[in-house]
């Protein structure tokens, strides 16, 4: 199949999908023909995108070279419309096609929750055209294409978060959303702004060598307003605050997609300014973005560890690992300027290969936290429990999504920690005091936010899906819907594959940066081809086979079968009560809670969560000798928002109500304004002109 026919089969898929959903707006036929235009563009995205990652044979579609990269001059070249498709644009569309799908499937079967209630129209086309402008904004070649793709991608998914609008919460999430978003637009702007040629080019190709001419005070302002802008796409803390907020708002199948595949693209806006655009600069760049990344990555599992809402502890995660990617990115930015092309591609490579893993597991997780709410009706882990007897298949996939976030091996979050890991460790050689520093710190601080993501996923897979059942809800809880079931089969199948097919994965994404901002076009990481094909790395402390991993623990669990059949072991089944600590029967109220999980680690990292907690005892009203309950409450404090956001708000709506005078209802006092406007324009004019 020709590229141009990828092309216009994944146009054809979103918009085709977009359409139908317009047409019909209930029942079940309009669930089906909305999700299946949304899986036939992602699947036509992920061939394009994923063929050119291992594939760099050109094909017809009007190709052209620029810098002997592969783009495409699409149908409405006349109209100045230019689309290209190189390695890194590659990598990320076919991210997005890779997610559209399982989260278009899923989609079928958690809209039938919405029939009766709500027309399905708005979610329908809003998902097609979402995927859509995600599709796109990778294949942007010019800036007026790049931005209006860009705030297509913010604009449908605002309106996806605002699906439960009757709902308070609701409305405050889309709200942060909508403004972050376009407080980071305003930064993109500027950077954009600053980088424009004489001649008003907006080509990429002429910004990239009009950058070539600006001094390096200016350069380093652009990578730091597309810094800004793009980090508060991407969740970079302090930027995050809205991702707490919009993801639980969200339907779980649109949540997986903003958190797989939509804050990524700020990934991306970060990789095209300082590598394609700006061709690389100073050790600074990079070891802002290192720190910014180890930050997030801390605070972000931090943060999640004191969550009780499953959604919102998964929202934190993504802060956490957009943090890992950001490592990755930042290191690779530093040994670039340091004339460490090697290890700058490993840095690249691990940011990068952690995108496509962080994509799967989490896009599996928010569909399985989906799949759970579809069946409690709750996101509150404390009042779940035992969901693992009831939804058997669910409580599998997410124990993979959890065991790949939590970087165990073999799957795939392992293998990419493992690769930035490497990155950072060699580090070590460069002679620099500043990088002496800066590297362990960072590799301390990324080991300690793997482990306590560990502990994380510990709570919420045993507080959800173990023990004894703590609602109503959760004794009455049932399997997803079989659409649901592979959507989450699929995620969870590409979370093995990804970690033991990494002898592939590594060398294709060296590739893909190749060629930018001067790095080699060959990689810097090594696959042997022995048993097991080892991954070697140059300055690495190590190898590693993930697929010998994976044979290793395929072996060991069919021995354990096998050793039980030698030995004659008794088949029948036991039942018997387990140790209830001396009780005789045990109830939902004796076994942990989400709150007491994390006590420890509260008191732990207290300077920085400064908890409130208020303890309410109740007793009997005949004696004070005999307790009826005991309530306790733990809050902590959210830093970001009450000391940074909190007050620019309040300054904003006391200047917005002063302001608000000068809207008096008289069309004599706004055409004043007009004329007064127009007059200073004229005048800044003339001054310039001048």
């Amino acid at each position: 199949m020709t590229d141009l026919t990828l092309f216009t089969l994944m146009i054809g898929g979103y918009v085709g999908g977009a359409l139908a959903a317009c047409l019909f707006s209930r029942g079940a036929l309009a669930r089906w023909l909305a999700g299946v235009g949304a899986i036939t563009g992602g699947a036509a995205a992920l061939a394009l995108g994923g063929g050119k990652l291992f594939d760099w044979s050109s094909a017809s579609f009007t190709w052209i070279e620029v810098m002997g990269e592969t783009s495409i001059a699409g149908p409405l070249r006349g109209a100045r419309v230019v689309l290209i498709v190189y390695p890194l644009s590659a990598l990320f569309l076919a991210v997005v096609g890779a997610i559209a799908i399982p989260a278009a499937l899923y989609s079928i079967g958690y809209a039938r929750d919405w029939e009766g209630r709500r027309s399905l129209r708005t979610p329908g086309v809003m998902l097609n055209l979402f995927l859509l402008s995600m599709s796109l904004v990778p294949l942007a070649e010019s800036i007026f294409w790049f931005v209006l793709f860009w705030e297509g991608m913010a604009i449908s998914s605002y309106l996806l978060v605002m699906t439960e609008a009757d709902e308070p919460e609701t409305v405050s999430a889309g709200n942060w959303y909508l403004g972050m978003t376009q407080f980071g637009l305003g930064f993109i702007l500027a950077a954009f702004f600053l980088l424009l040629p004489p001649d008003g080019s907006g080509d990429f190709t002429a910004l990239a060598k009009h950058a070539a001419t600006l001094s390096p005070g200016l350069k380093s302002l652009v990578f730091v307003l597309a810094l800004v802008g793009f980090g508060a796409k991407a969740g970079l803390v302090p930027l995050h605050v809205w991702l707490p907020s919009a993801h639980p708002a969200a339907p779980s199948h649109v949540s997986a997609l903003m958190s797989g595949v939509m804050i990524k693209l700020g990934v991306y806006g970060v990789l095209l300014f300082g590598l394609r655009l700006l061709g690389g600069g100073p050790a600074w760049w990079g070891g802002l973005v290192l720190a910014l990344g180890a930050v997030s990555a801390l605070l972000g599992v931090l943060y999640a560890l004191m969550e009780h809402d499953l959604k919102r502890l998964l929202a934190y995660h993504s802060i956490e690992n957009i943090g890992i990617i950001f490592i990755g990115v930042g290191a690779g930015m530093m040994f670039l300027s340091y004339g460490l092309p090697a290890l700058a591609v490993l840095g690249f490579v691990g940011g990068l290969y952690h995108t496509i893993n962080h994509a799967c597991f989490k896009g599996l997780l928010f569909l399985g936290a989906g799949s759970v709410l579809h069946a409690t009706h709750t996101r509150n882990m404390e009042e779940m429990g035992g969901l693992i007897k009831r939804m058997p298949r669910t409580a599998l996939f997410f124990l993979v999504g959890a065991a790949a976030i939590s970087a165990l091996p073999p799957l795939n979050g392992f293998v990419s920690e493992w690769v930035v890991f490497q990155a950072l460790l060699g580090g070590a050689t460069i002679p620099k005091r500043e990088v002496a520093v800066l590297m362990p710190v960072a590799v301390a601080m990324l080991a300690l936010a793997s482990g306590l993501a560990a502990a994380c996923f510990v709570k919420a897979f045993g507080i959800t899906f173990l023990g004894i059942a703590r609602s109503h809800e959760a004794e009455q809880a049932h399997e997803a819907p079989a659409s649901m079931q592979v959507a989450m089969a699929a995620l969870a199948l590409a979370c093995v594959v990804l970690g033991a097919a990494a002898y592939a994965m590594v060398p294709a994404l060296a590739r893909v940066v190749g060629g930018l901002a001067g790095l080699p076009p060959a990689s810097a990481v090594t696959v042997g081809w022995s048993l097991g094909m080892p991954l070697s790395a140059p300055g690495a402390v190590g190898q590693i086979s993930p697929l010998s991993i994976l044979l290793g623990l395929v072996v060991l669990l069919a021995a354990i079968p096998m050793a039980l059949w030698l030995f004659r072991a008794s088949r029948a089944l036991r039942v018997s009560d387990t140790w209830g600590c001396g009780r005789i029967a045990q109830t939902p109220r004796m076994q942990y809670t989400a709150a007491a999980f994390a006590e420890p680690l509260r008191r732990i990292f207290a300077a920085l969560y400064r908890p409130t907690e208020d303890v309410s005892i109740d007793f009997h009203p005949e004696s004070r000798y005999f307790v009826q309950s005991i309530a306790y409450r733990a809050h902590i404090i959210p830093w970001f928002e009450r000391y940074l956001y909190d007050p620019v708000i309040d300054r904003v709506i006391a200047w917005a109500a002063r302001v608000r005078a000068i809207q008096s209802g008289s069309l004599h006092a706004y055409l004043t304004y007009l004329v007064a406007a127009l007059v200073i324009m004229l005048g800044l004019l003339m001054l310039w002109g001048s």
